[in-house]
């Protein structure tokens, strides 16, 4: 959605007034609606919730929502409650403060509602009203009429919004009548407030009110399937529809919608070779569109399936079984097929795994649909990656669709969502850090998926040394051993000084040896020694 998406969701279920009974639907009906409106796969509005408000804040609210907007805005705005008659005939919207005998004072008119759509400058306004009218407030509230018919359309379409602006209203029912059964109003005299919006939130989030299969769940389709789903379930309860618009408001994507591929068709000599009585040049012709078929570009590609679909029809049984061998090569293989999560905490982050497409291009282009709120998928270069919600406990099982060209396939999902204080503590310094879950992104934006730079090991402690190496003083082996190397190489050096005197007067007794000799005596000998 390219616009600018605003949604208003007005929900009072509990009253200071002792004449309204308590409504038991409205809040749990405003945060499903919340849920698929602002799901950027589905609505992508930015939501906002009213609950249990007093008047005057619920009139300051709508007031704020339909001012200072732009041309390109959409608005829709919710109402969920109980919805009275004045006396006049005016239909009143009910805070958690109104007072059935004073509702111009502590109720909202449908008037000062009509009157903020009106002076929009927003392109186009949408108004849901699913409301219990009447009420069940006691016979004697004073001021409001016991019986009657609320004309909510006409309400509505007194003042149409300026030209070029465009305006609706669906509403639960428009016309009902009022019931007494003793003192107060009977239980069943309204329809279920639940009924209507259930049946909103279920066509957007199934994407079963896209009727049209296109990706777009537009305001004519969602009120038709509103309408059939509804009275299917309470034939006497009617919605009703008024709008003044200029062309298809899409109010939602649609997760049913098929893939839809604008095929380029074969090349007319490839046509003028498949009608050749020649059956070699047909085969030829079949073999090309085989190998167009397994090709990147996707019309291309869409081209040869639809050709070889009417191959398969209607050629002679070799080449319909060769047309058909190719046409299964592009049915859709994920794998795998089924996904277990396991137990996974509440609140932590989302678990994810990875789902393989096989096969040519053209059998890898689909569109997954999940059947379940809190099925969450994302494409992949080479498949899907599918995660839970953990935002609730209990056992999650589900399915995801598939759907190709010409294929369908499911991919069954299950997980155990635990209370968290069942999950193992973490333990170490960033203890803190790691139990935290991730805050969720704001909006529709995808999380930023941050890989922390893997951990450098301490360096290996020395191990301890034994009684050999300490002494009991507690000195290091190397500061004993320096005394010891010292005395050593003192040794040696008296060693060596006494080899030396040692040597020096051996020499001199044989100097003098030789001189005693004289002429006689044996040079050789004297050297020798």
């Amino acid at each position: 959605m390219t616009d600018s998406r605003h949604a208003l969701i007005i929900a009072n279920d509990r009253y200071a007034d002792q004449g309204l009974k308590q409504l038991r639907a409205p809040a749990q009906d405003a945060g499903a609606l919340e849920r698929v409106l602002h799901d950027p796969q589905i609505g992508d509005f930015e939501v906002e919730v009213v609950h249990n408000a007093s008047a005057d804040l619920m009139r300051r609210r709508i007031q704020g929502f339909f001012t200072d907007r732009r041309r390109a805005d959409t608005l829709l705005l919710h109402f969920s409650c109980h919805g009275l008659k004045s006396e006049s005939g005016e239909l009143y919207f009910a805070a958690s403060d109104t007072e059935p005998s004073l509702l111009a004072a502590t109720a909202v008119p449908s008037q000062f509602v009509r009157g903020c759509m009106s002076a929009t400058r927003a392109g186009r306004s949408v108004l849901f009203l699913d409301c219990c009218y009447g009420g069940a407030f006691s016979r004697g509230s004073g001021s409001v009429r016991a019986s009657g018919e609320v004309n909510v359309l006409e309400s509505f379409a007194k003042d149409e919004p300026d030209s070029g602006r465009g305006w609706a209203v669906i509403t639960a029912s428009d016309s009902m009548e009022y019931s007494f059964e003793g003192d107060e109003l009977a239980e069943n005299s309204a329809p279920h407030p639940s009924l209507f919006t259930h049946a909103v939130v279920e066509g957007l989030e199934t994407g079963e009110a896209d009727l049209d299969a296109d990706g777009h769940v537009s305001l004519d389709e969602l009120y038709e399937y509103v309408f059939r789903h509804v009275r299917e379930q309470n034939p006497h309860q009617t919605p009703k529809k008024a709008a003044e618009l200029q062309g298809e408001l899409h109010l939602a994507h649609s997760r049913r919608g098929g893939i839809k591929i604008v095929a380029l068709p074969s090349p007319p000599a490839l046509r003028t070779a498949m009608s050749s009585d020649e059956f070699l040049t047909r085969r030829g012709a079949v073999t090309e569109l085989c190998a167009r078929l397994q090709r990147p570009e996707l019309p291309v590609a869409e081209g040869a399936r639809q050709h070889l679909a009417e191959v398969a029809q209607n050629e002679v049984q070799p080449l319909a079984d060769q047309a058909a061998a190719a046409l299964r090569e592009i049915r859709l293989a994920p794998s795998p097929d089924h996904l277990d999560f396991g137990r996974v905490p509440k609140g932590s982050h989302p678990p994810r795994r990875t789902v393989t497409l096989h096969g040519p291009p053209l059998a890898r282009h689909c569109l997954a649909q999940p059947k379940q709120s809190w099925l969450r998928v994302d494409p992949t270069r080479s498949g899907l990656e599918v995660h839970v919600d953990t935002a609730r406990t209990g056992h999650l099982s589900g399915d995801l669709a598939l759907k190709g060209v010409a294929d369908e396939s499911v991919i069954h999902v299950e997980a155990e969502v635990t209370p968290a204080e069942d999950a193992p503590e973490p333990r170490g310094p960033d203890a803190a850090n790691r139990s935290r879950p991730p805050k969720p992104p704001a909006g529709g934006e995808r999380p930023t998926v941050v890989f922390a730079p893997p951990r450098v090991p301490p360096p290996p402690k020395e191990p301890p040394r034994t009684g050999e190496d300490r002494e009991p003083t507690g000195r290091t082996t190397s500061s004993r051993r320096a005394p010891a190397l010292a005395g050593a190489a003192l040794a040696l050096a008296v060693t060596a000084l006494a080899l030396l005197f040692m040597t020096l007067q051996r020499a001199v007794m044989a100097v003098t040896a030789r001189v005693d000799a004289g002429p006689t005596g044996q040079v050789e000998d004297s050297v020798r020694e």
